[in-house]
């Protein structure tokens, strides 16, 4: 995100395809899915929102476009969910706000899947 016409970064994030152990994940979501060692899933590596613009409502816009964007391209390649590594308790917070769970054993690695990303962009209109 941009401030047009200056340019000015105002936040951003990154994804990447990553895995997940299916061993990792809660046991109502592992018993839909294949049974693969590891299982594709979308890495939300970095959301981050310049100092100057917190409280303004970037990182939740930022973190649905993200979300969207994991979701669109399921369509071509296979993503059981969103995965993110939170830095500190507030990113916690707000990542649980928007439904992700903890992995089972790494409490500070949260992951949302697919089916509550498509349930959360079909009640907000972007």
């Amino acid at each position: 995100m941009i401030d047009d016409p200056e340019t000015s970064v105002l936040a951003y994030y990154t994804l990447s395809a990553y895995t997940v152990e299916m061993d990792a994940l809660d046991k109502t979501l592992v018993k839909r899915l294949p049974r693969y060692p590891l299982l594709p899933a979308t890495l939300l590596g970095r959301l981050a929102v310049d100092n100057s613009q917190k409280g303004k409502g970037f990182g939740e816009l930022m973190l649905i476009d993200a979300l969207k964007k994991s979701l669109d391209t399921t369509a071509q390649v296979a993503s059981i969910a969103v995965v993110v590594e939170v830095l500190d308790e507030e990113a916690l917070g707000f990542y649980i706000k928007y439904g992700f769970q903890p992995f089972r054993q790494e409490p500070k690695k949260l992951y949302l899947p697919m089916k509550s990303i498509k349930e959360l962009c079909e009640d907000i209109v972007i």
